[in-house]
């Protein structure tokens, strides 16, 4: 039997054709052609479009001809922040959205609608008129925007994780959250462009070139397979089987297909909310063998570090960073923005090429550190208030954006989508999203104010900032390059039969319970496992696995309960060696 096509394609062929319809195939060439799948490219849109979105404010907000229309916004930096930071708050409420109802809309439906959503805002804010309320409808139609975006950032991750293969789902995830860079990289250049045009030009024509965008993601979205783990979750096996041997170019009968689909099944029979079609949201809080609250705040956390650590600070506003802080001119302040753009959109491509061999662990740390000592730079050179020494903060800003590009941009948008089990997937990634956003919100909003009051002092905030995100990191962020979905899974209740905490951990109703001390043996051995880097030591510990031992591993640790008994089982039907009490 030939393999399932979509658009008349399956396998590469089919990655080709999507990767010519996205707008960043032809940018990503050869990398497409060696290792993207099918949605890599295409799904890359949405990210374009929300890094556009995310920069094209920055050259417009302090423009003559935008103030002139919108005169509340001229010399008031409360006002230029809130109309800025209001679009964070229609993204949380679009991530809300897909809190709620996510999973019975489907990934490749949020895309569309998300898309859809955006030009209707777009249309709204480009159409404001001095004849009538113009900052009211330019803020409504920011809000809708944001809604948009809010779908599309919280469901885009997720559906790349559930539809790529283990060997290049870091990468794929890399190159969404790196081409946000490069859209931020074209907005400032629009800006700067556009500020040599027709007053109505200045403001009206960069934000309108989001359409484009956001066409190019929604319209070819309809064409595309929906994920395989969300037809399966849904009970749609026989769609689900369909995209697993198309996204493979395999026949629906082969055996890596069914053995796909099973393991597949597997994981969400483990969640313990097998033949529900919508997750409950209190499943993202519960513990045990699957440990869904811990995984869903790690993805949260990484969302809130990625904020509160000042990319948004700089992003948003370098060309109000540059006129209040380092005092040059609007005119260079933008062209220095969109060569810090460049210097942007070169180091997130770093991560492409790294991020599975030196892992998410690393790159966090690394990124942290060289943040921080970025702002520490900043600060330090603003102190003496010198043109001479603003310069050397000039540096510290370049430092700053070179250091978060390479790391902290695609990393807090993959590792949520990875570290969430299939079931709570969509809902905690939701929720990290939610905290990206509202702390987005938060730092966009008071970034003008801190510049206008405490002035050097905002950036040694950060700096600080950046400084605490270490030992968090360290302790609690396990490494997941190269693991597949479903033995991410395997790491956690690993960790959690090591005795995080304390505690009994022994295989008995549903795999595994709770006591109040633990001894795990394994192959013989004795083992004790103790503190908060149980699940780091798990992840570091386990070797890479092969599906078949994927299953294997999923009934020796209870994530598989064979049979209607009360003991997992090993693949041979022996019982796993009960944890004793010491």
């Amino acid at each position: 039997m030939a393999p399932p096509r979509f658009m008349g394609l399956t396998g590469r062929p089919l990655s080709l054709a999507v990767s010519t319809v996205a707008t960043t195939g032809r940018e990503l060439g050869g990398l497409v052609r060696k290792s993207v799948r099918p949605l890599g490219a295409e799904m890359s849109t949405g990210f374009l479009l929300f890094g556009y979105d995310q920069g094209v404010m920055s050259g417009i907000i302090t423009a003559p001809a935008f103030n002139d229309l919108f005169t509340a916004t001229r010399g008031n930096s409360t006002m230029q922040g809130f109309v800025t930071a209001i679009y964070e708050i229609g993204c949380l409420f679009g991530a809300i959205f897909i809190l709620a109802f996510g999973d019975f809309l489907g990934r490749r439906r949020a895309i569309m609608m998300g898309g859809t959503i955006m030009i209707l805002g777009v249309i709204i804010q480009v159409t404001a008129e001095s004849n009538a309320t113009p900052l009211a409808q330019f803020i409504v139609g920011r809000v809708i925007t944001g809604v948009g975006n809010g779908i599309n950032t919280s469901t885009i991750p997720t559906y790349q994780a559930e539809c790529s293969k283990t060997s290049n789902r870091g990468l794929l995830i890399c190159i969404e959250g790196g081409v946000i860079a490069f859209g931020t990289l074209i907005a400032y250049w629009i800006d700067y462009g556009a500020s040599y045009g027709p007053a109505s030009l200045t403001w009206r024509f960069p934000i309108a070139f989001q359409i484009v965008f956001a066409l190019v993601l929604a319209i070819p979205t309809y064409w595309l397979p929906e994920s395989p783990r969300w037809l399966l979750t849904r009970g749609r096996h026989a769609e689900g089987t369909a995209v697993i041997a198309a996204l493979r170019g395999l026949d629906i009968e082969s055996k890596e297909t069914v053995l796909q689909r099973q393991i597949i099944l597997d994981s969400i029979a483990a969640s313990g909310y097998a033949g529900q079609k919508s997750t409950p949201l209190k499943a993202c809080f519960t513990g045990g063998k699957t440990q869904h609250f811990r995984r869903m705040m790690l993805g949260v956390s990484s969302q809130f570090m990625q904020q509160v650590g000042g990319c948004n600070a700089v992003i948003y506003y370098f060309p109000i960073l540059f006129q209040e802080s380092i005092h040059q001119s609007h005119d260079i302040s933008l062209l220095l923005g969109g060569v810090n753009m460049i210097v942007y959109a070169i180091f997130a491509t770093v991560s492409w090429f790294i991020i599975e061999r030196a892992g998410r662990r690393k790159l966090f740390l690394w990124g942290t550190v060289g943040q921080g000592l970025s702002m520490v730079l900043v600060f330090s050179c603003l102190i003496p208030g010198t043109e001479a020494a603003a310069k050397g903060a000039a540096v510290g800003l370049f430092t700053y954006i070179a250091s978060f590009g390479a790391t902290w941009l695609p990393l807090p948008w993959l590792y949520p989508a990875e570290i969430n089990p299939i079931k709570t997937r969509a809902k905690a990634n939701a929720l990290s999203t939610c905290s990206n956003w509202l702390f987005n919100f938060l730092i966009v909003m008071i970034t003008p104010i801190l510049i206008a009051h405490i002035h050097w002092a905002t950036y040694l905030f950060f700096a600080v900032l950046n400084a605490s995100f270490l030992p968090v990191i360290y302790f609690y962020y396990p490494e997941t390059k190269q693991r597949s979905l479903e033995e991410i899974d395997i790491i956690f209740a690993r960790g959690f039969v090591g005795g995080v905490g304390g505690g009994v951990r022994r295989v008995g109703e549903g795999g595994i319970g709770e006591g109040s001390g633990v001894e795990v043996q394994e192959g013989g051995l004795a083992r004790r496992w103790k503190g908060g880097d149980a699940y780091v030591r798990a992840a570091r510990e386990l070797r890479f696995l092969s599906d078949e031992e994927v299953e294997e591993e999923q009934r020796r640790y209870g994530l598989v309960v064979e049979g209607g008994g009360n003991n997992a089982l090993e693949a041979d039907g022996s019982e796993v060696v009960v944890a004793k009490e010491v």
